[in-house]
């Protein structure tokens, strides 16, 4: 059964796409974001974890190795909180940072390198307590709580081998040294963190491909809806029109001062002899044939005939020729074939009575 034009079955437009993206409706999941902080972290103990762990040793063992030298002050303490202070502070650089590039790194991923403008200018509305405890208590939130409980129960549960062999290895129930134990700790805190990043990329695979799908969805627009968009678009059919007519008109006026000005270099002027005016040229070693240089009715004959008589331009009045060469002739193309006869013989009588004008330029038809 076919659609109503209620459903919402037409993709989205672009215009309708680069709006969703503008006011930052782009499929995201929080997961994605999970994970490649969690990646950035695990990658930063992994390179830069051995030089955290030889600086803050040397540091213990500067501070215990001379407990004896120092003295207790307030200058010393203060000393060693800004020295400590310092310590935490480059150890804990590479991660902050590496979980920071992580989250930036995953947010535009998922916005496809899109800046959502509008979605960044501040709503007053979300400093509203009231609306604020709304979405607290709210059913998607309780959605929400719930989905984030079942992901929390499905890591601890695969999780849960992992962390029973940790436990029951015999480090807790033999002497070890504290080096030992230390690498201990770090091997156990590395294989938990690959296991819950493995399940959490498979979640956030999941989760993302859903929200493509629910964007999408909520996207999907209806045949109207892409309708109005599409006239929208191209405009007011009636503006248009009037426009493409003024375009038209501007060309016209255009290509009609262009063919005046060519007036002058005419050879003979035919006309109606009010109504019609067509100027003609011909260059036997250029031109196969006569050409129109202008041509025009009413006014604009009146303007030829005027331009033709300051310029000395000869006028023939010949109704026939006028009205056929007018009718069936091109500005700036030739003449027709079958005028050829008629149009030779007025250049003709044109050049022999005006041999003054032509005596220097080869116009013998």
């Amino acid at each position: 059964m076919a659609d109503s034009d209620g459903d919402k079955t037409e993709k989205p437009t672009a215009k309708r796409l680069e709006n969703a993206y503008s006011h930052g409706q782009i499929a995201r999941s929080p997961e994605v974001q999970t994970v490649f902080v969690f990646v950035a972290v695990l990658m930063a103990f992994t390179f830069a974890g051995g030089e955290m762990w030889r600086q803050m040793v040397g540091a213990l063992l500067a501070v215990l190795g001379h407990l004896h030298d120092i003295v207790i002050t307030m200058d010393s303490l203060q000393r060693l909180a800004i020295q400590a202070s310092l310590l935490l502070v480059g150890c804990l650089a590479p991660v902050v940072l590496s979980s920071m590039m992580g989250g930036l790194l995953a947010g535009t991923i998922q916005n496809r390198f899109h800046t959502a403008s509008e979605a960044l200018e501040p709503k007053w509305e979300r400093f509203n307590p009231v609306t604020g405890f709304q979405r607290i208590f709210s059913t998607h939130a309780s959605v929400s709580t719930v989905l984030s409980f079942a992901k929390l129960s499905l890591i601890v549960a695969l999780c849960y081998s992992t962390v029973r062999d940790i436990l029951n290895d015999p480090i807790f129930y033999t002497g070890v040294s504290a080096a030992k134990v230390a690498s201990f700790m770090a091997e156990s805190s590395f294989t938990i963190t690959l296991r819950v990043v493995f399940i959490l990329g498979v979640i956030a695979a999941a989760d993302y491909g859903y929200q493509i799908w629910r964007t999408n969805k909520d996207l999907m627009m209806t045949k109207e809806e892409v309708k109005d968009e599409t006239r929208n678009a191209e405009g007011n059919p009636e503006i248009k029109s009037m426009l493409k007519s003024m375009r038209r008109r501007l060309r016209q006026r255009q290509s009609k001062r262009q063919a005046l000005a060519e007036v002058p270099k005419a050879d003979v002027v035919v006309t109606n002899p009010t109504h019609l005016a067509v100027a003609l040229r011909y260059r036997n070693k250029s031109m196969k044939a006569p050409k129109v240089v202008a041509k025009g009715a009413r006014l604009n004959a009146l303007a030829i005939r005027e331009i033709a008589a300051r310029h000395q331009v000869p006028i023939i009045e010949n109704k026939p020729l006028a009205r056929m060469l007018f009718k069936y002739g091109r500005e700036g193309g030739e003449i027709p074939a079958q005028l050829y006869l008629a149009v030779a013989e007025v250049l003709a009588w044109v050049y022999r009575v005006n041999r003054y004008r032509y005596h220097t330029e080869d116009n013998r038809v």
